[in-house]
């Protein structure tokens, strides 16, 4: 499964998480926002679609920057996933919680002291790294 995600950089060096809500895979785990890319649609369309929906963020496909991906060896009958990270800068940007869940804005050190999922903390690995060498 292919999944996208967004860095979504605000005011102050803060970055937007999502709590993912209840009855849900990782219910009140932080995450970068994004979803599933849909049958015969592009990941860069697939996640202006998800922000559009989740956020109510709408955005240029070309203000968003890929950025790192995370992916996870299976085991048994579970699903492969892939998350594909792009970066978009949104300061000044409403956004709204639309389905559900909490919104929150952190900074990188407040994200690494977050509750996430395996992939999302793999994909914060990669963006404090990118970071530090920015």
């Amino acid at each position: 499964m292919l999944v996208v995600a967004a860095l979504i950089r605000g005011h102050s060096g803060r970055f937007l998480l999502q709590r993912r809500p209840p009855g849900k895979d990782h219910a009140g785990l932080w995450e970068f926002p994004g979803g599933k890319v849909e049958p015969g649609e592009s990941p860069r369309n697939a996640l202006i679609r998800e922000l559009e929906e989740e956020l109510g963020l709408r955005c240029d496909g070309a203000a968003i920057v890929p950025l790192a991906f995370a992916d996870r060896a299976v085991a048994g009958n579970e699903r492969a996933i892939a998350i594909l990270l792009y970066s978009l800068d949104a300061a000044g940007a409403a956004v709204t919680a639309l389905e559900g869940g909490e919104l929150g804005w952190f900074t990188l050190d407040e994200m690494n002291k977050l509750p996430m999922p395996p992939l999302d903390v793999d994909l914060l690995a990669s963006v404090c790294r990118a970071e530090q060498g920015a």
